[in-house]
């Protein structure tokens, strides 16, 4: 592992509303995130490292070495996300093989902003997943632009085929993750429409809760969005329920969650 890189993979459980008690991997682990987008509502702030070609941060070796070494936790699910885009981890396929094998019967989720879905060789290592969790924040190219700042020249076009295409061959469970600001509010009802296109388990609708640089849409603003997707399955970060979790290691927790105590992963 070189100077670049935090030395832990393994953080949490965090009390994720979407996930339960959840027990992250960061297949990235830099100093600084690393990430095909800049988002604008990042928890982390602006992307240090950016990067869209896949490449080889953790070894199997370091997670399997951590996670043998981690005491035993109650989690419902085993996240992988943390401080960058978890598909430009190259060995993203054997990272999972090793959390199956030291974790057991759990879950295996992914949080992913999908800007590499378009790529089979990530549809490919996604597949190993229990649940993905793909993230559309935009119903035109233009918001996409504002709201995601993608690094070199990707597009909305781009991310909402890939997720179309994974969806056709994924057995597992499919989430969209769709964040609101001020800036896309008035696109809620397009951003359905587009929601319904992909065929999602579930649309978890979002608004940034923990510090950033935008302001959060109120629960009455979030509320109001949600009639837009009337009969879809959603959630909604205001009303989802969070678990009571301690933290194995509460540093390493901090470097992917600025601020405890509040909606996680």
């Amino acid at each position: 592992m070189d100077d670049m890189q935090i030395p832990s993979v393994v953080y949490g459980p965090v009390p994720s509303w979407r996930l339960g008690r959840s027990l992250g991997i960061d297949p990235v682990s830099t100093r600084g995130k690393t990430c095909s987008f800049d988002c604008i509502y990042c928890q982390l702030g602006r992307t240090a490292h950016p990067l869209t070609e896949r490449r080889l941060f953790v070894t199997a070796e370091d997670l399997r070495r951590q996670l043998e070494e981690l005491r035993p936790v109650p989690v419902d699910t085993v996240t992988f996300s943390g401080v960058g885009e978890p598909t430009l981890a190259a060995n993203l396929r054997e990272l999972v093989a090793v959390a199956r094998e030291a974790i057991g019967n759990r879950p295996i989720a992914v949080l992913t902003n999908a800007s590499l879905l378009w790529r089979r060789d990530v549809q490919h290592d996604l597949q190993c997943f229990d649940i993905v969790v793909a993230k559309v924040d935009a119903a035109s190219e233009a918001m996409f632009q504002t709201i995601n700042r993608p690094v070199g020249d990707l597009t909305q076009a781009q991310v909402v085929a890939g997720i179309r295409e994974f969806r056709q061959g994924f057995g597992g469970r499919l989430a969209l993750q769709m964040m609101f600001v001020e800036a896309n509010r008035d696109q809620a009802r397009a951003m359905a429409e587009l929601a319904r296109t992909l065929r999602p388990n579930e649309v978890q609708l979002n608004t940034p809760l923990r510090p950033c640089a935008v302001r959060p849409l109120s629960a009455a603003q979030m509320a109001a969005i949600e009639i837009e997707f009337a009969g879809m399955p959603t959630s909604n970060v205001y009303q989802a329920h969070r678990p009571s979790v301690v933290p194995c290691d509460a540093h390493a927790t901090r470097q992917r969650r600025p601020q405890e105590g509040t909606p996680g992963q």
